[in-house]
Order: C-alpha cells, then sequence, then structure tokens
C-alpha cells in the first residue's frame, strides 16, 4: 500500500510540475524586445490551462494546447520602458526590467564568439562598460539532429563591468555605435560557436532542398542516441588502449604533487590539440605532467611560469601547489609562483586541463612556454607525460561540424519565434577550404534565416581580415581566403545586406585579431547607414571598372566619397598585381591619377588581369577612402579557383 501512494505522489508531482507555467527560456528579466513589431510570446504548461501575458498596459490570453504548449502576440511598441511582463495561470512568472529597443543576432564561428575580455584594451574598455541599456543574452552551446523547441536555460545580462567582459566582442562594439547614435536600447541574442562551417547552420529544409546538396539527405543518421552511444563506446576502447581505466577520485588527487610516479604515463607533444593527436574528439578532465630544471646561482623570487592558451579551462599546480586557473579558452595563461614553492633541481608543473567542447589542450606557439627566472627561462614545450581522469557524458558530443543542420536546429530554430531588427555575422576561416561553394551556402543561409523568421531582415557580415594562413598568393598556386573574401562579396547580391571589410585590421600570425573595436564599427556603419538611414558612407573603395592603355590598366573606383588617402608618404598603392594572356601574376606599381588608379607592371607589356589583395596575408595595403575605410579586395579575371570542385561532406 506505501508504495502505491507513493507512485501517486510522485504522479501527482509530476503533473504539479508540468502544470507551470513556464515562457520559453529565452524570456527573462532585464530583455530587450523588438520595436515596431508584433512582439510573439510562447511556452509551456498544462494542456488546456489559459495563460494570460501582461506586459504594460497589454494584456491577452491564450489557451494551452493538448502538448500544453501555448503561442501569442501583443502588439508594437516603440522603444522604451522598463516594463514588467507577467505570465500568469495556476502559477505566475514575473519579469522585471525589460526594454523595447533594437534587438540583434549575433552569429558565427570564433571571431564573433570571441569575448571583451580577451580584446585590445579590455581592462580599460571593461571599467568602462556602463551602459544598463545594452543587454546581452548567451546561447548556450548545443548541437542536435532535430530542429529543438528550446535553448538551454540562460538569462539576459545587463552591460556593466561586472558583466561586459562575457559579450561577444564585436557585438558589444556594435551595440555600443548603435546606442550612441540611436539612444535607445539595444539587445543582443549571441548564437555562435568557434570553429564552425556555415552548412551547419542551415535548417534542413533549406540545406538539403538546395540541388547542390540535396544527395547527402540518405546519409544524415536519423538516430542521435545511437550515434552518441557507438562514439561512448569508441571512447571506452581508446581509454582501454591508453590507460586501461580511468583513475578513481583519490589517485586523481594525487596526480598534482610532486613525488607521484607517472611511470607509465603516456606522452603527447605540447603545444598541441589533443584531438591531433591519439586521443582524437574527447570532451573531459585531462592531467598533464612536465618536469624542470633550475638554473644554478638563480634567485627564486618573482618566478612566473607561462602555459600559453588553453582550451577551455585550466588549473595548474607547481610541486603540488596550486599556482592559478583561466576559464577561457582565448586567453594566455601566465601565473606567478609563490615564494619557497620551488626547490632543488626536481620541479613539477601539473595542470589539469577541462575541455567542454570542440578542441581541447595547448594550442598557443612554442615560445610561449616557459618558466620564467626573470633573467633566464627555461623552455616548456615539447613532450609532456597525460593522464585522463573524466570523460563527460557521451564521451565526445557531437561536433557541432559532423553533419549540417545541427547547430541551426539547437540554437537557431528555437528562438525564430523572437522578432528581431537583423543579424550581424562574422564567420568564413572553416569555409575557406571550399570557398567557391560558399558562393551558394553562405546566400543559402541568410535565405533560410529570413524564411525560417518570415522577415527580410537586414543580415550584415564581416569578410575575412588578412591571415598567413597556407601563405596562398596568385603566384604559388592561388589563396583559399581570397576566393572565401570574393564569395563573401558575391552574397551583397542578396537585398539587405551589408559587408565589413576589415582587410587591414589582422593579424598576420593570429587569426584571432585582438582589435574587435573597428570590426564592431564597421558592422555598425553598415546598419546605422543603410537600416537607420544616417547619412554616413560605410563603404571603401570599390573597384567597378578597368581600361587597358598599352601596358597600364586605368581602373575606376565607387565609393571614394571626400577622397582618396594612400597611407604612404609618396603616393604608391601596395597589392596590386597584373597578368597578361598567359595567367602569370606580377607585382605591381600603382599610383593614383585623375581620381584614377593607374597599373602597370615591368614584366607584362599586354596586361589582361589586374588583382588587389589576393592572398591570405595581403598585410601592408595602404589604400583607403578619407572616411578610413579600405579598398575591397577585387581581381578582374574569372579563372578557376585554387576551391573549385571541392564540396562539402561528411
Amino acid at each position: 500500500m506505501k508504495k502505491i501512494i507513493s507512485l501517486f505522489s510522485f504522479l501527482m508531482m509530476a503533473v504539479v510540475i508540468y502544470a507551470d507555467v513556464k515562457p520559453a527560456n529565452i524570456f527573462t528579466s532585464h530583455m530587450v524586445l523588438q520595436r515596431d513589431k508584433p512582439m510573439r510570446f510562447w511556452g509551456t504548461s498544462l494542456p488546456g490551462e489559459k495563460v494570460l501575458i501582461t506586459l504594460g498596459n497589454n494584456s491577452k490570453s491564450v489557451k494551452a494546447n493538448k502538448n500544453g504548449e501555448w503561442e501569442l502576440v501583443l502588439p508594437a511598441l516603440p522603444a522604451g520602458g522598463p516594463y514588467t511582463l507577467t505570465f500568469k495561470g495556476k502559477n505566475s512568472v514575473v519579469f522585471e526590467d525589460i526594454l523595447i529597443g533594437e534587438v540583434w543576432l549575433c552569429s558565427g564561428q570564433s571571431n564573433m564568439e570571441w569575448p571583451l575580455s580577451a580584446s585590445n584594451n579590455a581592462q580599460k574598455e571593461i571599467a568602462a562598460a556602463n551602459y544598463p541599456q545594452i543587454r546581452h543574452f548567451l546561447v548556450a552551446k548545443s548541437t542536435s539532429l532535430q530542429p529543438e523547441k528550446e535553448i538551454k536555460a540562460a538569462e539576459w545580462k545587463i552591460c556593466s563591468p561586472e558583466t561586459a567582459g562575457g559579450f561577444t566582442a564585436v557585438g558589444y562594439f556594435f551595440a555600443k555605435e548603435l546606442y550612441a547614435k540611436l539612444n535607445i536600447p539595444i539587445g543582443l541574442v549571441h548564437s555562435s560557436w568557434g570553429g564552425t562551417h556555415v552548412e551547419t547552420w542551415i535548417s534542413g529544409q533549406s540545406f538539403f532542398g538546395d540541388p547542390q546538396f540535396a544527395d547527402l539527405k540518405s546519409k544524415l543518421p536519423t538516430n542521435f542516441d545511437g550515434i552518441i552511444a557507438e562514439r561512448k563506446k569508441k571512447t571506452e576502447q581508446l581509454i582501454q588502449r591508453v590507460q586501461g581505466s580511468l583513475p578513481d577520485a583519490a589517485t586523481a588527487a594525487a596526480f598534482k604533487t610532486i613525488t607521484f610516479n607517472d611511470g607509465d604515463w603516456k606522452s603527447m607533444a605540447v603545444p598541441n590539440l589533443w584531438e591531433s593527436q591519439r586521443l582524437g574528439e574527447i570532451d573531459g578532465e585531462i592531467w598533464f605532467r612536465r618536469s624542470f630544471a633550475v638554473p644554478a646561482d638563480i634567485a627564486l623570487k618573482n618566478v612566473k611560469i607561462s602555459l600559453g592558451k588553453i582550451d577551455d579551462k585550466d588549473s595548474t599546480f607547481v610541486n603540488g601547489v596550486f599556482v592559478g586557473s583561466t576559464n577561457a579558452y582565448n586567453e594566455p595563461r601566465v601565473y606567478a609562483i609563490p615564494s619557497g614553492v620551488i626547490q632543488g633541481s626536481n620541479n613539477v608543473v601539473t595542470v589539469k586541463i577541462m575541455d567542454t567542447g570542440g578542441g581541447g589542450g595547448f594550442y598557443g606557439e612554442p615560445e610561449e612556454l616557459f618558466v620564467d627566472f626573470g633573467v633566464t627561462k627555461f623552455p616548456l614545450s615539447g613532450d609532456w607525460k597525460y593522464r585522463l581522469e573524466k570523460v563527460y557524458s557521451d564521451g565526445g558530443g557531437m561536433n557541432p561540424n559532423a553533419y549540417p543542420t545541427l547547430l541551426y536546429n539547437a540554437m537557431i530554430h528555437p528562438i525564430i519565434r523572437f522578432p528581431i531588427a537583423g543579424a550581424i555575422w562574422y564567420q568564413g576561416e572553416s569555409n575557406a577550404g571550399r570557398a567557391k561553394q560558399y558562393e551558394t551556402s553562405f546566400p543559402l543561409m541568410i535565405n533560410d534565416w529570413r524564411k525560417q523568421w518570415k522577415d527580410s531582415f537586414p543580415f550584415y557580415f564581416v569578410q575575412l581580415t588578412h591571415w598567413q594562413a597556407g601563405g596562398g598568393t596568385s603566384q604559388n598556386g592561388g589563396s583559399e581566403w581570397a576566393e572565401l573574401r570574393e564569395a563573401q562579396e558575391k552574397t551583397l547580391l542578396l537585398s539587405n545586406t551589408g559587408m565589413a571589410v576589415i582587410i587591414d585590421i589582422g593579424e598576420s600570425n593570429d587569426i584571432h585579431p585582438r582589435n574587435k573595436l573597428d570590426v564592431g564599427k564597421r558592422l555598425a556603419l553598415q546598419a546605422l547607414a543603410k537600416t537607420y538611414k544616417v547619412q554616413i558612407n560605410p563603404e571603401g573603395p570599390k573597384f567597378t571598372s578597368v581600361n587597358y592603355q598599352g601596358n597600364k590598366a586605368i581602373l575606376q573606383f565607387a565609393n571614394i566619397s571626400s577622397g582618396w588617402d594612400v597611407k604612404n608618404r609618396y603616393g604608391f598603392i601596395n597589392g596590386f598585381e597584373v597578368a597578361g594572356a598567359d595567367k602569370k601574376f606580377y607585382y605591381a606599381k600603382a599610383w593614383i591619377e585623375n581620381n584614377r588608379i593607374v597599373v602597370f607592371a615591368d614584366a607584362v607589356s599586354n596586361p589582361v588581369a589586374i588583382r588587389y589583395a589576393w592572398a591570405d596575408d595581403p598585410a601592408d595595403l595602404n589604400l583607403f577612402n578619407k572616411e578610413g575605410l579600405p579598398a575591397i579586395p577585387f581581381r578582374t579575371d574569372d579563372w578557376p579557383g585554387k576551391t573549385v570542385g571541392k564540396k562539402f561532406s561528411f
């Protein structure tokens, strides 16, 4: 009888929990709702339950369907607030401090994900980030083979020195510029994931509906749980092969001590993500150990250890003493070693790395790993011993690039009912190897999102900057990054789009340039000029036509605006190349004459093609308009590039 009563009580408790009115997770206190558009609200409750929603003076009720789902729309409001938002059924949910303003979706890969805390002048920017009318909502990372109804629980953050460091840096500077000009609330819905391909952000309906990708539908698995189970099995086999079994807590606790015997541990090259080595795609907790010597006659004061960047979180120990921890994949680790910790010639640094998704481990440059004794440094790159302590959940999770649609399903589809002003996008690095196909896949994604939102909202994106990548140029087989930039520019054929050109503000040795301020500003120029009709020029010089006169090419440009600005005291322009009918390119001389650009190369008597900034890393460019915006990379030829025929597959 007691068992029956307990079961009944459990079932009643489950009904009560399910009966609670629960708005979708994107609705929280401090959020920003889109002005001048009908406001859509949705959530769950008991089937058939009446839910009353009140925002300010507007109220409306709706009855949940047989699945306990409800949705309703309240009339549009102008910018303003704060308001109180109430959802009332058998219970009440109340959200405070609701603002009405402009809501922008921020998406892409790591350069959009990059936080303000890891950008240039971070400390100064964060200290000054007192903008209570700018709000930020971070969509948690997740993957799914099917469109999800809900995102993971999160909350809207008010921009302040305490919170701004975790904002998308590009989005923050974009919002800051909009707020300065519009003086209305700005909301950022941030849904991005580093290292991801554009194909994972497209819905299955649009992706497999495109003739170029239709034949891939039959390869898409239908059993997500089965895939996870298979990955877990492979992970268990890997653990058995590498170390036999996972350690218990007591054993793992001893890993950091100086006396621990790691003689049976395997070795791994550091720095190098473990996915590229024998561990493969594992998300979990892994210990690394490495000994180091103390130079003779060195004063052991103010000693520091540098470990470069680590993905995601580390806890670092020297001779068993904790010296520091950082929970950010993109911040260099530099920790002070307390006085008295280093002893004699036998010293051990131990690092516990916790990786929750994507790449894991040390990934900085070799020269960033060392113990700094002040007058000399002991290098720490090379072989480290390692041991797995824990593997998270399914033994690796689902790589967001494993199949198309995974991130659309989990991180976009659940929010398509949330009205937005538009989207900003920073992605393309991961698609550079298939740049030609990006001419199809990128516009496909933009059209898809507009279709899903039922709104042809503005879409502004960042063209890739310069980076050494594979060192590609016109003269050594071509450039994937130049072709990707071209694919991005071709996307401007879609209506209501704009491109922020940042070819001048990259870092040759870092795919993640720290100058996110100018990126955000240039995206904001696009929005201010095109969406908000502010009288400013958002574009740099754009090639329009060429006229060949003997061995010279005379080029016309648009968007010169108030004039050219060549950042060279003699007026010579860098970045141009010329080719004849043999398709061999030579670096060219260029200058401005009668507001046009004259280009020629001594080696080419009859030029037929001109290229500008056509390389992975054209880092010495100096052609701008007087508004400080760089000329857009271009080519006049249509000769097949190196990514022709490179197709997406899985």
